[in-house]
């Protein structure tokens, strides 16, 4: 097989295109598959062995833990318009800020029907026990 090289171009210009009427129009951004609308985050390692209980109006969940303090609360962040994350604060948690990377932290995807504004927390003897309300439909 004989290969034939291409003649040399005359000019040895560069022309750029650019499409103004494309960049004008603006796209929506899609919902990344991995990012879910409602999440759970517990102050412990991914592998960490928490219960979890689903009712009809509620889901539960425990893990038992060392004394973490009497001051548990929970906090509803709103990371992005309609992505939801239910963080556990407290006196001996350890405390992640926002712009730690928060990699090996034990997470739950809540369904579409819990209220996470709702959410509740409490420790006693050695469980911490977290409560996500869901619609009552």
């Amino acid at each position: 097989m004989k290969v034939h090289p291409q003649p040399a171009p005359s000019r040895r210009n560069i022309t750029l295109r650019y499409d103004v009427a494309s960049t004008l129009s603006q796209k929506k951004l899609r919902r990344l598959p991995h990012i879910f609308a409602k999440v759970l985050e517990l102050p412990f390692q991914s592998d960490a062995d928490v219960s979890v209980e689903e009712t009809a109006d509620s889901l539960r969940f425990v893990a038992i833990t060392d004394d973490i303090g009497d001051d548990i609360r929970t906090d509803t962040i709103e990371i992005y318009p309609g992505v939801t994350k239910i963080v556990i604060k407290g006196t001996n948690i350890f405390d992640l800020s926002m712009d730690e990377l928060e990699l090996d932290v034990w997470r739950f995807r809540l369904p579409a029907t819990t209220l996470p504004e709702l959410a509740s927390a409490g420790y006693s003897d050695g469980e911490l026990v977290v409560t996500v309300p869901k619609f009552v439909q």
